[in-house]
């Protein structure tokens, strides 16, 4: 007897650590809504073929970047990045700039730069940091802003274009970013939004879910 006590306990554990993976990816969220409530819009004819590449580019991380790191990480530069299957809501943006042409790592450190003090220093920075600046959703904001692409952040879900870039308030001074799709949810009718919100990159219904601080439109 005492010598099958071990293998029952193993067994046990066994079929809890089965039931545990089971249950995980019961409440694993969605990476997108079923397809039957969804529809792919054509962007306008003369839209500009590096918007077209972006929203693919912001897609395309779906299923690809499957966590969430916010630890700081030493980057190549330019075109420097953490791997595909993890990152920050940041990256998501970047990911897809890159896919259009644009290397926001590249840009916003170059423009840091030349602007440092109109930039946010809650982090403590005394210069520019290639590795982490492009990375924070403030300096996102402050560098969209700076460049003239800064939209209304009304509640009126029309504005809100494919490529759009939303910046959001989650509360207790947490900054969240998302890229609007060409992706129509039936249900609401309105954009689905490419974001990474801790599960990796999902596409999701949130335009809306929290409070709205930027809005921004690139081309």
């Amino acid at each position: 007897m005492k010598r099958r006590l071990p293998i029952l306990l193993i067994a046990a554990a066994l079929v809890f650590s089965l039931s545990c993976q089971r249950q995980a990816a019961r409440t694993r969220p969605p990476l997108r809504p079923p397809e039957q409530q969804t529809e792919i819009h054509a962007l306008a004819q003369n839209s500009s073929p590096a918007l077209k590449a972006i929203i693919d580019g912001a897609v395309d991380q779906v299923g690809k970047t499957t966590g969430y790191d916010p630890s700081y990480q030493k980057l190549d530069y330019p075109n420097g990045d953490v791997p595909i299957e993890t990152g920050v809501c940041s990256d998501v943006i970047v990911r897809a700039f890159r896919k259009g042409g644009i290397d926001l790592q590249k840009t916003v450190h170059e423009y840091m730069q030349s602007n440092f003090s109109v930039y946010p220093t809650k982090w403590g920075l005394k210069s520019p940091d290639a590795n982490i600046d492009h990375r924070r959703v403030p300096n996102l904001m402050t560098y969209f802003s700076r460049k003239g692409k800064s939209l209304s952040t009304n509640t009126d879900s029309e504005n809100f274009l494919p490529g759009d870039i939303v910046t959001w308030d989650l509360g207790f001074g947490t900054d969240h970013v998302g890229i609007v799709s060409n992706v129509w949810y039936k249900p609401s009718q309105r954009y689905l939004i490419v974001h990474n919100i801790g599960a990796g990159a999902q596409m999701e219904d949130v335009l809306f879910a929290w409070k709205i601080t930027g809005h921004y439109r690139y081309f």
